[in-house]
């Protein structure tokens, strides 16, 4: 591991834990006990929603997982060979104690010179989307995996791993509950898929007035909401090319890559912006992570374009909207120095994506790819000042 010279406090945006077949079952209600179910297949054990069987993550046990960093090479280099994904993975490994429970994490984190980090779940991703035609199920299924969420990690451990509980959106006062919930048990951050909100008349924007009761309430606990990459329903646009299908994120699909890859995040910000939700209530902070940031700057020029020629419909300018209330965590291979100019490196977040496969095996390496020459004081406030203040923790 490479060591950097580092006199400041580092704060991860980015790093996950592997979920057990315990975090979707041990508190699921008995009437949804079926909802989610471990199915062996040929000798593997699947996960099935709702009877029916997901290849999402392939492995969804996490006995054995890509060692941390495996694809770097492929965003550093590409892949001129041709080779394919699992010549790139390389060997499994064990999954380690410290992608279960907090205690070694914490050693870990240590080992790695983070301070502190949220913590994001991997599999847990999957619930919503479906079970996107059934808002009660998915209220349950959410709240089940929270209370595990809770009980394997706490949602604040020793003021140094932040693990961010679920709040679905589909019924707006059972969305409120759930936050409630979690802000007793101390949940300084919130994760919120990036994607429309389903409920029973259908999807709809999460920056329509009916949300204000959350947004009023996450304003008024000065909670962070974490935006992270998910799985957002955008398997719908693609299968309007290419036929109906699940999203499997580990099975190469050029056209899905570039029509999931960013559209989620942006569309997102955009109905935030566009419906008002950020103006009613301008001290909410989303933070986006593992979407990249080289969307940004084209969003900014559309939010741009469009308020030239259409003002009135906008209560304020939406590039100031998004500025003021949204955080970036980039990827590392984006280009950062443009994402900096755009937004400023107090708007920016450093986030490694550890232990993931496409994520960084060294994460303190990401300071090495921050632009030549940048102040100290903006790099202290990437690689954890901005993240340390949204937390309300010491930088």
């Amino acid at each position: 591991m490479t060591r950097h010279d580092i006199d400041y406090t580092v704060v991860d945006a980015d790093n996950h834990l592997y979920e057990t077949p315990e975090a979707f079952t041990r508190y699921l209600p008995e009437e949804h006990r079926k909802a989610v179910q471990y199915v062996q297949i040929n000798g593997r054990t699947k996960i099935a929603i709702r009877g029916t069987i997901s290849d999402y993550i392939p492995n969804p046990t996490f006995e054995v997982v890509a060692a941390p960093g495996a694809h770097e090479e492929l965003y550093r280099r590409g892949n001129p060979d041709g080779k394919t994904l699992r010549e790139l993975t390389g060997d499994p490994i064990r999954c380690p104690d410290w992608a279960r429970e907090p205690v070694s994490r914490l050693a870990k984190l240590d080992d790695l010179g983070i301070d502190a980090a949220l913590m994001f779940p991997t599999l847990a991703s999957l619930l919503e989307e479906r079970m996107r035609d059934d808002p009660d199920l998915a209220h349950a299924a959410v709240h089940a995996f929270n209370r595990w969420l809770h009980d394997e990690w706490t949602f604040n451990y020793e003021d140094r791993i932040f693990a961010t509980p679920v709040i679905t959106l589909p019924i707006v006062e059972k969305a409120v509950e759930e936050l409630e919930w979690c802000l007793e048990r101390g949940a300084r951050a919130v994760l919120i898929r990036p994607a429309p909100a389903w409920g029973l008349r259908g999807p709809r924007s999460p920056g329509m007035p009916e949300f204000d009761p959350l947004w009023a309430r996450i304003q008024e606990a000065g909670v962070l909401v974490a935006m992270h990459a998910s799985d957002s329903g955008y398997a719908d646009i693609a299968g309007m090319w290419e036929g109906r299908g699940e999203f499997l994120p580990f099975k190469p699909n050029p056209f899905r890559s570039m029509v999931m890859g960013s559209r989620p995040i942006m569309d997102t910000m955009a109905a935030l912006v566009c419906h008002g939700a950020l103006t009613r209530f301008p001290d909410v902070r989303i933070a986006t992570v593992e979407n990249g940031g080289a969307w940004v700057r084209p969003l900014i020029a559309n939010f741009a374009g469009t308020y030239k020629k259409m003002p009135h419909e906008f209560p304020e300018h939406p590039v100031e909207t998004f500025n003021r209330n949204v955080y970036v965590n980039p990827f590392w291979e984006d280009g950062l120095a443009g994402l900096i100019e755009a937004i400023g490196s107090d708007r920016v977040l450093f986030g490694s994506d550890f232990p993931h496969p496409e994520g960084m095996a060294d994460p303190l390496s990401f300071v090495d790819d921050l632009p030549d020459g940048l102040p100290r004081a903006d790099v202290a406030r990437i690689m954890g000042g901005n993240l340390a203040g949204l937390l309300g923790i010491a930088a």
